[in-house]
């Protein structure tokens, strides 16, 4: 259906258009679009919510939705890179990758971002450099307190036309190193290697935008991520992490926020979800899963900087571990 049209979904004639009156309701702009054509209406805020609630089950899991790009990751990883956990994390990715290709959720043809943990950063900086990484391109630095001890995150960037991003590499890349000694000793004390491969991210395909506002979309967007998160909980069977909204801050300052979020994020816990500003504009909505946070899945649109800084925060105090053991057997193969 309109509202949820995704890559390799075509929505026969016969399918109705998601368009709704409401005008005892707040109203919020709303264009579907239908061979080309735009089909314009107002769509009240929840039931905008609610329509994108049942239109997100039905194409999420719809027989007719391929993921056209396939997910790959890069053949020629050692051969850059030597990070001895980097193996079983390829495979956690591609599993949690294949899983959500299946239940309907559009997955990037190359992983979003990669973190990893190193000390010194040359480590990882100097390789990532010598195949096109831009170190630094954000002229920003995110600092990190994971497992009470303060690390730094760098970002490095890929140009999406490049080779290395053909060959499956990273957008970006997170290049995390301990501030202190206390830091160090921690990061390796967990026995996985220096530097390892923290966690590999997901980049999930954003629904197309049509000529709604922004406040319109960001509701579309969320509530996207809400019912990606819920199909990928019930294939992956592993309960996901807070769903971290950063929006443009148009949409957080606007005066029906308060209201609309909640219908955006129904179904999840207040302590299941968390709405900041994005520094910089755009979107970046993340959530982790798997012990330690060691697959995450990112929706990312329009963003000026890899990461937001209160993201970053609140992902590292609350989200992700250096100990990354599942309790069921099944740690890094290093430790």
């Amino acid at each position: 259906m309109s509202l949820w049209m995704m890559p390799g979904h075509r929505r026969s004639r016969s399918e109705p258009v998601l368009v709704q009156d409401c005008s005892d309701c707040l109203a919020v702009p709303f264009v579907a679009r239908e061979n080309g054509r735009g089909l314009s209406g107002l769509v009240a805020a929840d039931t905008m919510a609610v329509c994108a609630r049942e239109s997100a089950a039905s194409v999420m899991m719809s027989g007719d939705l391929t993921n056209r790009a396939g997910f790959g990751l890069p053949d020629n990883f050692s051969d850059v890179l030597s990070i001895g956990n980097a193996t079983e994390r390829f495979a956690e990715g591609l599993e949690v990758a294949s899983k959500s290709i299946a239940a309907g959720v559009a997955i990037e043809p190359a992983p979003d971002h990669a973190a990893i943990f190193c000390d010194p950063p040359q480590l990882v900086a100097g390789p990532l450099k010598s195949i096109g990484y831009d170190l630094g391109w954000d002229a920003r630095c995110y600092p990190s307190p994971v497992d009470g001890c303060d690390y730094i995150n760098v970002s490095a960037r890929l140009d999406p036309n490049s080779a290395a991003y053909g060959q499956g590499w990273f957008r970006y890349v997170a290049v995390v190193h301990p501030v202190d000694d206390a830091a160090s000793r921690q990061m390796q004390s967990q026995g996985y290697g220096n530097p390892f491969l923290h966690h590999l991210t997901l980049g999930i395909v954003p629904p197309e935008r049509g000529d709604e506002d922004e406040f319109a979309y960001a509701g579309r967007v969320v509530v996207f991520m809400v019912e990606a998160r819920r199909r990928m909980a019930e294939v992956i069977g592993d309960e996901p992490g807070t769903l971290i909204a950063a929006l443009p801050v148009e949409v957080i300052d606007d005066s029906r926020f308060a209201d609309s979020s909640c219908k955006w994020a129904e179904g999840l816990r207040s302590d299941e979800v968390q709405f900041q500003s994005m520094q910089g504009g755009g979107y970046l909505v993340q959530y982790f899963v798997l012990a330690g946070g060691r697959i995450e899945v990112a929706l990312r649109s329009g963003t000026t900087q890899t990461f937001n800084p209160r993201s970053v925060e609140k992902i590292s105090r609350d989200e992700i571990s250096t100990i990354q053991d599942d309790g069921a057997g099944h740690a890094d193969s290093n430790m």
